[in-house]
């Protein structure tokens, strides 16, 4: 329940104090009271229109109602003496104060405040008469009188001049003072006791609107109490009425007659009841006894169809196949990053040394050519004085160490009919090689970490066979289905790649395609796919190529394309090895290779890119070649040897690059551009004849053995016609037997016919 606000009751007070403080006289009991009571509108108005209507608005425009109400203190002690003519006065003048209070203040009162204020007007007007404009006058005079009591005025002229002005604007309410005459205020002048009258006047107004407000919501709030109280006591009254009904109808009923018991009757009804449950029970255990045997029942028929069913045999197989490969798969992906950095660290390894040796290669050929032609200019000139920089120098030098090197190898071996220039030239200086063994040392290590974690299940390519020659044992139909030979040289080439990575075909003693770890579990795979499949049309039989065309044939194409050296007759062998065998087993009949077609042109590429940077051959004047023990001679003779030794590595990829492709790179861009002219600017003898002889050993014998292929060779013209004006030279002289001896003992018989037969043909045209 809510608690009732508090009502307070309020003192009204008539008394009100001025600015000093000092109490008015309480007013007589039936005299009014200044801040209380308000004229009428008519009255206000009335006055308004009389004497004091003009003199009120120009005591506004004046200032005069602002003034200080301290001036009416002395006053009122006068009328206190016991003049009534002044109490009169004063009376008058508090009633136009309050008058003209009324009409300012009029507009902002509610409808309350003037309700109230037309009553109190009614007793007004039966006491108060309205002065004359004479009273009012006196009384304007006195109120002046007594302001200028408030300061000691210094200049009597000026107030005395004040005066008279106040005196004739009151006499002349036309006349106004200018601007320069009016005082200005320079401080906030202090209320009047009108004007405190009209603030307390509306602060009891405004209490008053409170507390007829707080009346208000007293009473609305009693009202609402009085209205919960009488609700609650009539739901009681309800509540109260109806349980006591339910009491009524609970009540026993005494006049109700039982039928009579006796204890036959009760163990009756007790054996019945026990009966019923017995039997209740018998019942529960033979449906538990059905129910516990239908159990032992459907176990051992899901048992029986466990061992018996080839479809629940055949998803075990399929779901622990799929566990298999999602798990190589992701072993893979995790590996693949690791294999294919250790992969290009070993590229980037070989390739820098590759690198190394042809650049400097090509640096000693220009400054080994330079000096001698500075060598020629020298011996034709006065001078005769040459002139080379150290680092010419030094070349020089580490040439001809390396040549004495070569040299002391070569009788140590045995070999005496080594040609000068046919070296290779590829050895590398002790500190360069122990820090390529240092490196590759290196990476192989790393090589060896990569399957450390790994079981050999997911590793070791026969033990990943192993497993889908299980699948294509105990289901082909869904092997061949799923096209495993398909996926199958996917999933083993990330782990053939990592066997090669430490296989360099470029090297003499390098393991071949066939010895290598893997080829051989392929192998047998695809070999027993061959034998339990009666399908002739056999996917598992392409695997091997897949293989070789996915991984060994683009690690060959890189390393013909970056690393191989053609003038290098060691590495071209053993790259012409290893790609024979891979070749062979990399395509089918009537199947067209991408990666060996790239391999190819790898090839030959790289051939003509030879030909073109390492092969130079100076020509210089007779005298200068004449001499066996020149340098100029010996350079020559070395460079062309050197051409003769590439001119062979590039007759050697016969049979596996094409006729036309051999001819075009071998004679018409490397014989008939180089190796003739040197021939045509000798002198016939036996080191022409020896030149010519082992020229015509490199020319394969598979391009004569056909007889309609003897003349279908134009590159070799120009070689023939050489070879038949040598012979016309050396016909008659004492050396043409040994010549044509030399040359029957070592040319093919076939390359001798073909020779034979076009150089008649020519002497005939």
């Amino acid at each position: 329940m809510a608690h009732r606000p508090k009502r307070t009751f309020r003192q009204r007070r008539a008394d009100s104090s001025d600015s000093d403080g000092s109490q008015e006289p309480l007013a007589e009991p039936g005299e009014p009271r200044p801040a209380e009571e308000e004229p009428p509108e008519g009255r206000g108005a009335a006055v308004a229109e009389g004497p004091l209507g003009r003199r009120g608005r120009r005591g506004r425009r004046g200032g005069v109602w602002a003034s200080s109400r301290r001036a009416a203190t002395p006053a009122r002690d006068d009328l206190a003496s016991g003049a009534t003519e002044s109490r009169t006065v004063d009376l008058s003048a508090d009633e136009e104060d309050v008058t003209c209070h009324s009409s300012e203040s009029k507009a902002e009162r509610s409808s309350s405040s003037e309700s109230s204020s037309s009553q109190e007007e009614t007793e007004f007007s039966s006491i108060v008469t309205i002065p004359d404009a004479t009273f009012i006058r006196a009384a304007r005079r006195k109120r002046e009188l007594a302001r200028t009591q408030d300061y000691i005025s210094l200049d009597t002229k000026y107030s005395s001049t004040i005066s008279g002005i106040k005196q004739t604007n009151d006499e002349d309410p036309e006349s106004e003072p200018d601007d320069h005459e009016k005082r200005i205020p320079f401080t906030s002048r202090a209320q009047t006791l009108r004007q405190r009258l009209a603030e307390e006047t509306r602060t009891r107004n405004e209490e008053a609107s409170e507390e007829s407000q707080e009346d208000e919501n007293q009473d609305t709030w009693e009202q609402q109490q009085m209205r919960k109280a009488v609700k609650i006591t009539e739901g009681r009254n309800i509540n109260l009425s109806h349980s006591s009904e339910c009491q009524i109808v609970k009540k026993f009923d005494t006049s109700i007659s039982f039928p009579p018991v006796s204890l036959e009757i009760i163990k009756k009804q007790l054996n019945r009841r026990l009966t019923l449950l017995q039997e209740t029970h018998h019942s529960h255990l033979r449906e538990y006894e059905k129910y516990i045997e239908d159990v032992k029942n459907s176990k051992s028929a899901i048992q029986k169809l466990e061992n018996s069913s080839s479809e629940t045999q055949s998803f075990k197989f399929y779901k622990t196949m799929k566990i298999y490969v999602d798990n190589l798969i992701s072993f893979l992906d995790e590996k693949i990053i690791n294999m294919q950095e250790i992969e290009s660290s070993m590229h980037a390894l070989l390739l820098k040394q590759s690198m190394a040796i042809m650049k400097r290669r090509q640096d000693e050929l220009k400054h080994e050519s330079s000096y001698l032609q500075q060598l020629c200019k020298a011996e034709t000139s006065t001078n005769g004085s040459v002139t080379t920089d150290e680092k010419t120098q030094w070349i020089l030098e580490e040439i001809e160490s390396r040549r004495v090197q070569r040299r002391e190898a070569r009788a140590l071996s045995g070999n005496c009919s080594h040609q000068e220039g046919t070296s290779s030239d590829e050895e590398l200086s002790l500190p360069d090689m122990n820090d390529f063994k240092k490196s590759q040392g290196d990476i192989l290590q790393a090589h060896k970490k990569i399957f450390e974690d790994v079981h050999d299940d997911f590793c070791k390519i026969q033990n990943v066979l192993l497993k889908f020659q299980q699948w294509r044992e105990k289901f082909p139909d869904s092997y061949y289905e799923a096209f495993i030979s398909l996926c199958i040289p996917k999933l083993l080439s990330p782990l053939i790649r990592v066997q090669l990575i430490d296989w360099n075909p470029l090297q003499f003693d390098s393991i071949g395609l066939k010895q290598m770890s893997w080829f051989t579990p392929v192998e047998e795979f695809m070999a027993n796919s061959m034998k339990n499949s009666k399908n002739e049309d056999n996917s598992d039989k392409k695997i091997l190529s897949a293989i070789i065309n996915k991984t060994v044939i683009p690690r060959l194409t890189d390393f013909t394309e970056f690393i191989w050296d053609p003038l290098s007759t060691s590495q071209t062998s053993s790259l012409i090895m290893h790609c024979r065998v891979v070749l062979e087993h990399s395509t089918s009949e009537n199947e067209v290779n991408k990666s060996k077609q790239d391999l190819l042109k790898s090839i030959i590429s790289r051939m003509k890119k030879a030909i073109e940077d390492d092969v130079f051959i100076p020509l210089y004047p007779k005298s200068f070649v004449e001499n066996k023990t020149s340098p100029h001679s010996r350079f020559q003779e070395r460079q062309f040897w050197s051409g003769v030794k590439l001119f062979q590595n590039i007759l050697l990829w016969n049979g596996l690059l094409p006729d036309e492709t051999l001819q075009e790179l071998g004679l018409g861009k490397l014989l008939n551009r180089y190796l003739i002219i040197v021939l045509l600017n000798a002198t016939p003898g036996p080191a022409v004849v020896k030149k010519c002889n082992q020229i015509a050993v490199y020319l394969p014998e598979k391009w004569f053995e056909n007889s309609a292929m003897r003349t279908s060779i134009p590159p070799l013209e120009n070689f023939i016609q050489f070879l038949l004006q040598s012979a016309h030279k050396l016909y008659e002289s004492e050396l043409s037997l040994a010549t044509q001896t030399l040359m029957r003992r070592d040319i093919h018989p076939s390359v001798h016919s073909y020779i034979i037969h076009n150089s008649r043909r020519v002497e005939a045209a």
